[in-house]
């Protein structure tokens, strides 16, 4: 219903202006809409560098704004040139032709224009549906019932009605984003209606260096944000939450995530779904790696002997000085040792040392892996025994377990 309420005012508003106006304006125009459609992407980049100091700082408006600026532009610029000419034709009836040429031309100008003035209402109205299709796309797997604002419930229910009514093929059929436009919209209405799943995907080995910046850490840890996801809030909400806000409202991390998950859209959604990365499996050292208090124990009883009460003291030692710590390791080499005591471990003697991340690179060396961090001044050796990955120690050698 609504977009057939848009399209008889839109009919009704372009013919009335182009009877208004007349034939040539009006075509002229007819024209300049395909043009400035075609060139609007173009002549928008003249307009993106003044958006920041004009205080536009919002991601969207800063991708929809230029373009639409620039069709904005094209259109008036060529409105004026048919103004002109209009003029130029005007003048000659009025002044030249006489009274019954002028009146016949009067005429057949305001009528032709009307009937010109339905081809640009048919024009604007593939344009707008085709806008319409895309946004209510993102904007519909997002709903939230009543608590979305009315200009987003409008949206959505004229997506809805683009769909029921078939007008959705036109907009298809001139729509201009690709394919990971609505790839990336499939994954955000997933994640959107399953806030549980926001788990796995810091776990995606894509994010994995992305999930260190402090951006992340700080959402990750933010105990209100978390409540209003599981509470199903409107997406309004969700972005207006400080730690959300300091993701979403930062346009260079955005464009740095993009760049991130624009190759891995279909690998990341069938890991989102099944726990499983085609394209990362292959490297089992990818990940989280959490302190394996049982391994590290079994690794060492290994190599020295101990009688009960020795092994338990030894676990509670062990325990306290790692029980904390944990490794990240990202595709691009990346290597982060959380939460590592400083010094020689020394099996059986408790210590105060503080913990401490290190941060470095790691490499494959056959079937062991070098870790090289702070800088070259700290290298040390992994392998994997069976599903635990050791760091070589002297004498204690450390297991960590795969978080899964």
């Amino acid at each position: 219903m609504t977009i057939w309420l848009l399209t008889l005012i839109l009919l009704a508003c372009l013919a009335a202006l182009g009877y208004q106006q007349g034939a040539i304006r009006t075509g002229i125009s007819f024209f300049g809409i395909i043009l400035a459609a075609l060139l609007a992407s173009l002549a928008g980049k003249i307009f993106k560098p003044l958006l920041g100091p004009l205080g536009v700082v919002n991601p969207i408006l800063l991708w929809v704004l230029p373009p639409l600026l620039g069709f904005i532009l094209i259109v008036a610029l060529i409105k004026v040139g048919a103004f002109f000419v209009h003029q130029k034709v005007d003048v000659y009836y009025k002044y030249k032709a006489g009274d019954l040429r002028l009146s016949l031309w009067e005429r057949l100008n305001a009528r032709l224009g009307a009937c010109i003035g339905l081809l640009n209402g048919v024009a604007y109205l593939v344009l707008l549906a085709s806008v319409i299709h895309a946004f209510s796309y993102w904007t519909v797997q997002m709903a939230s019932a009543d608590s979305d604002p009315k200009s987003i419930r409008l949206l959505n229910a004229l997506g809805h009605d683009l769909q029921s009514t078939g007008m959705d093929r036109v907009a298809r059929a001139i729509d201009p984003m690709d394919s990971s436009f609505y790839e990336t919209a499939d994954l955000a209405g997933l994640l959107y209606q399953n806030p549980l799943l926001e788990a796995r995907l810091l776990r995606y080995p894509g994010f994995l260096t992305l999930g260190e910046r402090q951006e992340f850490q700080t959402l990750g840890q933010d105990a209100d944000f978390a409540q209003t996801r599981l509470r199903g809030a409107s997406i309004n909400e969700v972005l207006e939450k400080p730690s959300a806000k300091a993701v979403f409202a930062n346009p260079d991390l955005l464009k740095e995530i993009w760049a991130t998950i624009q190759p891995d859209l279909k690998d990341l959604y069938g890991f989102l779904d099944s726990g499983k990365s085609a394209k990362y499996d292959g490297e089992k050292i990818l990940g989280h790696w959490r302190f394996d208090t049982s391994g590290t124990l079994l690794a060492y009883r290994r190599t020295k002997s101990l009688t009960g009460a020795e092994a338990a003291r030894m676990r509670g030692l062990i325990q306290a000085q790692f029980g904390k710590s944990s490794i990240v390791a990202a595709p691009d080499q990346m290597v982060v040792l959380k939460s590592f005591p400083q010094g020689k471990v020394q099996p059986g003697q408790p210590t105060n040392v503080d913990l401490r991340n290190l941060k470095g690179t790691w490499k494959a060396d056959g079937l062991d892996y070098e870790f090289n961090l702070e800088g070259g001044t700290d290298k040390r050796t992994a392998k994997f025994e069976g599903n635990h990955l050791i760091i070589a120690g002297d004498p204690l050698a450390l297991a960590f377990s795969k978080e899964d």
